[in-house]
């Protein structure tokens, strides 16, 4: 546990990109690609189960905002969207954020697969033999 204020409660005024009532989107701090944004609600509450209608609303409305921003600004071939929800599923800030992650033809080699390679093991489905 941390004595760190949560940094989506409090973010630097310079990532941020847009708000509404319940929820805002900032750009991540740490970004994975350029554009990498996180929509986070308003309100501090660490799982999307537990965020109510208008917090699930907003936070629906703005990744559709969020998106026509990176589409303009950037131009990406498609997009990686994800929520770590919980310790076990690799969240470390416990507040919600979804991520939104531009991504463009040519940033891997391989894209396929996209979150399976969280277990390498398992990611490549396609190129292993099926008993069916």
């Amino acid at each position: 546990m941390t004595d760190r204020p949560c940094p989506f409660c409090h973010p630097d005024p310079g990532l941020v990109v847009v708000r509404r009532d319940h929820a805002l989107a900032l750009r991540d701090a740490f970004p994975l690609a350029p554009g990498h944004t996180l929509i986070v609600p308003a309100r501090h509450v660490a799982s999307w189960f537990d965020t109510t209608e208008e917090e699930r609303r907003d936070i629906l409305e703005l990744l559709s905002v969020v998106r026509e921003q990176l589409e303009e600004e950037l131009h990406p071939d498609g997009y990686n969207i994800g929520i770590n929800d919980g310790a076990a599923a690799g969240q470390t800030v416990m507040h919600l954020h979804v991520h939104v992650v531009p991504r463009h033809r040519g940033d891997v080699p391989d894209p396929r697969g996209g979150i399976r390679w969280i277990f390498p093991d398992r990611a490549d489905y396609w190129s292993q033999e099926s008993g069916r």
